[in-house]
C-alpha cells in the first residue's frame, strides 16, 4: 500500500497541570492511501485527515513554600513556556499560533504599571480554610450557588480573594487587573490583558444566569470588581508575541490565542463521543466527571449534590463535579519517598493488583485529604475512625485509593443522571490518569458499564482544535472530533463476571454507608 502525506500549517499548545507542563505541536496530516493492489492513486485511492501531535517540551511544575504560604513558581512557568516556543522552532516547526491551558481558579494581580504584585498563591494554600463557611454565612448558600453555579470548594477564586481581604492584604488595594493563570502567562508574552470565558466560570465571581461578573457580590465582600476584564470566548486572538519576547527567543511573531483555557474544558472539547449525550471523566491529579449542557443547571438539587456549572466551548456549560483524584496516591508516593521507600507508579499499580480486593475504602473527597502533611497517616486515621482494616503496605494503600476512586465515580455518575434525567451508556475517560489501566478496569467494574479510555493528552488536543478552528483549518469542532477519532484509538473496558459485579455492588453499599456515617 502506498502512502503519501501532505502537511498543513501547525499550531502550538501548552498544557499545564498541577504537577507538570507539556508543549505539543499539532498539525493536520492528509494521508493518501493507495489501492491495496498497488495500482496507485488513480485506482480508488482515498485521503484520510488526521491530527498529528508531537511533544516538544516537558517540565515539572513544583509549588514553592515560602513562610506560611504555598505559591506557584510563576517565573519558572513563563521561562519553560518560552523554552517550549524556542524548541518548537528549533525542531523545524513554524507554528501559526500558540495557546495555554491550565488548572482553574488561581490568578495574579497587576498594578497600574502592569507589574506583577507578588507571587500567585497555590490553590492548596491554607489561607482559605474556613472561608467557605464564613462566606456562606454572610451571603447565604442558596444565593451563593444561584449566582455562581459552583460547588463550594475552598480554593475557588472568590474564597482566595475574600481571605486576602480579611487578612488585610495590600495587594488588593494596589491591584488594577486580576488575570487568571493562563491569561497571566499570555499577558507576559503579548502585553495584552484578557479574561477567557471558561476560566472566568471557575472563579465563583461570574454569574452564569446573567452571563456577567457579579459586581454586587464582590462589593459586599470587599473585593474590587473593576479589576476583572470582560470575558472573551474560546478562540479569541489575544495578540502576538511582543518584540522583546521575539528578540529574546530568536523567533518571528506568532499569534497567541485564548483557547478553552481551563484544562478541563479543553479536555471536554476533545472527548470522541458518538452521541451528543455522554458523560466524561478527566482523570489526573484531580478527577472531573461531567456532561455537556446547553445552559447552566441552577436547581436546588444541584446545590444539594454540590455540582458545578462551568463554561465550555461555544457558550456551552458543563455540569460537573470535582473529585480528589490521583492526588491522594501521588502524595502517598511522595511521603514514602521522603521515608526512603521509592516506588514508580507502575510498581504501585502492580502491587495494588496483588493486594486483597475491596478490603478498605475511603471517601476521596473528605477534605482531610486536601493537603495533609502525611497522606498515608491521614488514610490510617480515617480507617481507624470508620472501623476498617488499616492498610499495611504500599500495595494495600494503592488498591484502597484506586477502588475508592472508582466507587466515587459511580456515585457521581449516578447523581449526574438524577440531576439531568439522562441515562449514559458508559463513561468516557480521558487525560493522563487513563494510563493507569487498573483504575480504568476498576471504574468499569464499579459503574457496571463500558468505559472508553482515550485520548491521554485530551487537554492539549482540545487546545489544538480550538486554535485550528480559529485559524480556519477546521470549520467547526465536530470536524475536529472526527480528526480525534481517526487519530487516537480508544481502549474499551467492560465489566467482568457476575460474581465480580456482585462484589463491587456490595462494596458500593459499604462505600455509601461510609459517606453517611462520616457526615453524622
Amino acid at each position: 500500500m502506498s502512502s503519501e502525506q501532505q502537511h498543513f500549517p501547525c499550531v502550538l499548545a501548552f498544557d499545564l497541570g498541577a504537577s507538570s507542563g507539556r508543549a505539543f505541536v499539532g498539525e493536520i496530516i492528509s494521508e493518501r492511501l493507495g489501492d491495496p493492489s498497488g495500482a496507485g492513486a488513480d485506482n480508488g485511492s482515498s485521503s484520510v485527515r488526521k491530527l498529528n501531535i508531537i511533544e516538544v517540551h516537558r517540565f515539572p511544575n513544583v509549588p514553592v513554600q515560602i513562610g506560611g504560604h504555598l505559591y506557584w513558581d510563576t517565573p519558572m512557568l513563563l521561562r519553560e513556556i518560552k523554552t517550549g516556543i524556542r524548541k518548537a522552532f528549533q525542531a523545524g516547526y513554524r507554528p501559526e499560533s500558540c495557546a495555554i491551558d491550565t488548572w482553574g481558579v488561581d490568578f495574579g494581580l497587576l498594578d497600574r504599571n502592569g507589574e506583577l504584585l507578588g507571587i500567585p498563591y497555590h490553590y492548596r494554600d491554607r489561607q482559605t480554610e474556613g472561608m467557605v463557611e464564613e462566606v456562606s454565612a454572610l451571603v447565604g448558600p442558596e444565593r451563593l450557588f444561584r449566582e455562581s453555579g459552583l460547588q463550594f470548594m475552598p480554593f475557588n477564586t472568590l474564597y482566595q480573594l475574600y481571605a486576602m481581604r480579611k487578612a488585610g492584604s495590600p495587594k488588593l488595594d494596589l491591584a488594577e487587573t486580576l488575570l487568571l493563570t493562563p491569561d497571566l502567562l499570555s499577558y507576559f508574552l503579548t502585553g495584552r490583558r484578557v479574561c477567557e470565558f471558561t476560566m472566568a466560570t471557575t472563579t465563583g465571581l461570574f454569574d452564569p444566569g446573567r452571563g456577567a461578573w457579579n459586581a454586587t457580590l464582590m462589593e459586599e465582600l470587599g473585593i474590587p470588581s473593576a479589576i476583572l476584564p470582560d470575558p472573551v470566548p474560546p478562540g479569541t486572538e489575544i495578540g502576538e508575541l511582543t518584540a522583546e519576547v521575539c528578540a529574546e527567543l530568536g523567533v518571528p511573531p506568532i499569534k497567541i490565542i485564548a483557547a478553552a483555557s481551563h484544562d478541563t474544558e479543553s479536555a471536554a472539547a476533545a472527548v470522541p463521543a458518538d452521541s451528543p449525550t455522554f458523560a466524561y471523566l478527566v482523570s489526573g491529579t484531580w478527577s472531573l466527571l461531567g456532561t455537556q449542557m446547553a445552559k447552566p443547571l441552577l436547581t436546588s438539587e444541584v446545590l444539594e449534590r454540590q455540582f458545578s456549572n462551568e463554561g465550555g466551548v461555544d457558550g456551552t456549560y458543563h455540569l460537573l463535579k470535582n473529585i480528589m483524584g490521583l492526588w491522594i496516591l501521588q502524595e502517598c508516593k511522595r511521603k514514602w519517598e521522603q521515608d526512603g521507600e521509592v516506588y514508580s507508579f507502575a510498581e504501585l499499580v502492580l502491587l495494588a493488583e496483588q493486594a486483597e480486593p475491596l478490603r478498605t475504602l475511603i471517601d476521596p473527597d473528605d477534605l482531610r485529604f486536601m493537603n495533609p502533611v502525611d497522606m498515608p497517616e491521614e488514610i490510617r486515621a480515617y480507617c481507624r475512625e470508620t472501623g476498617q482494616p488499616v492498610p499495611e503496605s504500599p500495595g494495600a494503600f494503592a488498591r484502597c485509593i484506586l477502588e475508592s476512586l472508582a466507587l466515587r465515580y459511580r456515585q457521581v455518575l449516578e447523581q449526574a443522571e438524577e440531576l439531568t434525567g439522562l441515562r449514559f451508556a458508559g463513561l468516557h475517560m480521558v487525560g493522563g490518569g487513563i494510563q493507569n489501566e487498573l483504575l480504568c478496569r476498576f471504574t468499569a467494574e464499579a459503574i457496571g458499564r463500558r468505559v472508553w479510555a482515550g485520548p491521554v493528552e485530551a487537554s492539549a488536543i482540545g487546545n489544538l482544535l480550538v486554535q485550528l478552528r480559529t485559524g480556519g483549518w477546521l470549520k467547526d469542532l465536530q470536524e475536529g472530533l472526527a480528526l480525534v477519532k481517526a487519530s487516537f484509538p480508544l481502549r474499551i473496558y467492560e465489566p467482568e463476571s457476575e460474581e465480580s459485579q456482585s462484589a463491587w455492588a456490595a462494596a458500593y453499599e459499604r462505600f455509601e454507608r461510609l459517606g453517611r456515617s462520616m457526615k453524622c
